[in-house]
């Protein structure tokens, strides 16, 4: 089979190279599945970089979240198991972690729900417990990971101020029904946020981001705020300035989703239910910008690496989906 491969560390379009390997062989308790389409995340272009927590050993396949479809011809999801990961024709992965793929979303959807949707609704709700009526700041909204909390948060009655990089990704954000819409590169966050909630501030902030995103929202965090901290795409990790969170009386909490697998994977399953049945509703539909083919998932890495992508760029064999 074919699968794109790592052989040292570097940018993705620089070291991702399309080989010819043996199809992975299940282990006990695995599953062999045909990949109907990969979901290409930021820790994708960590792993090329060599710059994520978790180092799978040289080569290896980048490709963390897939829609795949099991011998028997159902249709999963599932985080395939590194260092044979996604971008490839045929991957294993462990079966009680499988889920069902929704039937109201493609493959590429279904490939784009798991990682970004599950973080959001654990974000959102188990940590932050964000209620009906409070406003939610989510910066990069109009991001993969963005877009997936600013649809939770309006699934869950929030007022959602969406905070994005330029015109185009500000009409996005629109598009995914924020209340409130930031360009950070002609807006003054702080003063935007202030005005929008009447001096009051944010009541939850989801930050994906880290460096100065973080900085602006400690400053328009409302008081008794909780900012939920998922990610540093910036590339910049905020050291917080804890007396100042004591002084305004705010929260900050740290997620790593990946925690729950181990910990509590009963709520893994049992949020996957609630994302089921709101995709069957249409309150969440995963923003999928370009569906690319399995010859161009190199650049497809790049791109995300870069930061240039809005929504999802989901790799598919035929470059279509289902």
């Amino acid at each position: 089979m074919q699968a794109w491969r790592v052989h040292r560390n570097g940018e993705p379009s620089e070291v991702m190279r399309l080989e010819e390997v043996d199809r992975p062989t299940p282990g006990e308790g695995q599953l062999l599945l045909k990949v109907r389409a990969a979901n290409i995340n930021f820790p994708d272009a960590l792993l090329c970089r060599g710059q994520y927590q978790v180092r799978p050993p040289l080569p290896f396949t980048p490709g963390v979240e897939v829609c795949g479809e099991t011998e028997d011809g159902r249709r999963v999801i599932a985080n395939p198991a590194l260092p044979n990961g996604g971008l490839a024709e045929y991957v294993v992965a462990d079966a009680a972690a499988v889920l069902p793929a929704p039937d109201a979303l493609d493959d590429a959807e279904a490939a784009a729900l798991h990682i970004g949707y599950q973080t959001g609704w654990f974000g959102l709700h188990r940590r932050a417990a964000l209620k009906e009526g409070e406003t939610l700041l989510v910066h990069a909204a109009a991001g993969g990971v963005g877009s997936a909390a600013v649809q939770l948060g309006k699934a869950a009655g929030a007022r959602v101020i969406g905070v994005v990089g330029g015109a185009e990704k500000a009409a996005v954000a629109r598009e995914l029904g924020c209340d409130v819409v930031i360009d950070r590169r002609t807006d003054d966050i702080v003063a935007a946020v202030k005005e929008a909630t009447g001096g009051r501030g944010a009541d939850v902030v989801y930050d994906p981001v880290g460096g100065d995103a973080y900085a602006k929202s400690a400053k328009c965090v409302a008081f008794e705020g909780r900012i939920v901290v998922v990610g540093f795409a910036s590339g910049d990790i905020p050291a917080p300035a804890l007396n100042h969170a004591l002084v305004k009386n705010y929260s900050i909490m740290g997620l790593h989703w990946g925690l729950y697998a181990t910990k509590d994977p009963g709520a893994i399953g049992r949020c996957h239910q609630t994302l089921t049945d709101y995709a069957a509703k249409g309150l969440i539909k995963p923003l999928i910008s370009d569906r690319v083919a399995f010859k161009d998932a190199a650049g497809a890495v790049q791109r995300v690496a870069d930061g240039t992508t809005t929504g999802r760029l989901v790799v598919v064999p035929d470059g279509a989906g289902r």
